[in-house]
């Protein structure tokens, strides 16, 4: 559901994530036409870099990672 916000409204995705101060730079970028491009593809590589992130704090909680 994140990746469908990622790409239709890049700015939401940082908010979901914790990230709010990136999201008020991607609105400022989203608003022209031309930086609509930049900014969802911001938003899909910060969105998977809070997954990779999310993935490795769960390995190294339950121990798999030490």
């Amino acid at each position: 559901m994140r990746l469908i916000i990622a790409i239709f409204l890049p700015f939401l995705v940082f908010f979901t994530i914790g990230r709010p101060f990136s999201g008020i730079i991607c609105l400022i970028l989203q608003v022209t036409l031309i930086g609509w491009l930049p900014a969802a593809l911001w938003a899909v590589y910060a969105l998977s870099q809070y997954n990779t992130d999310k993935k490795i704090k769960q390995a190294s909680q339950s121990g798999i990672i030490k």
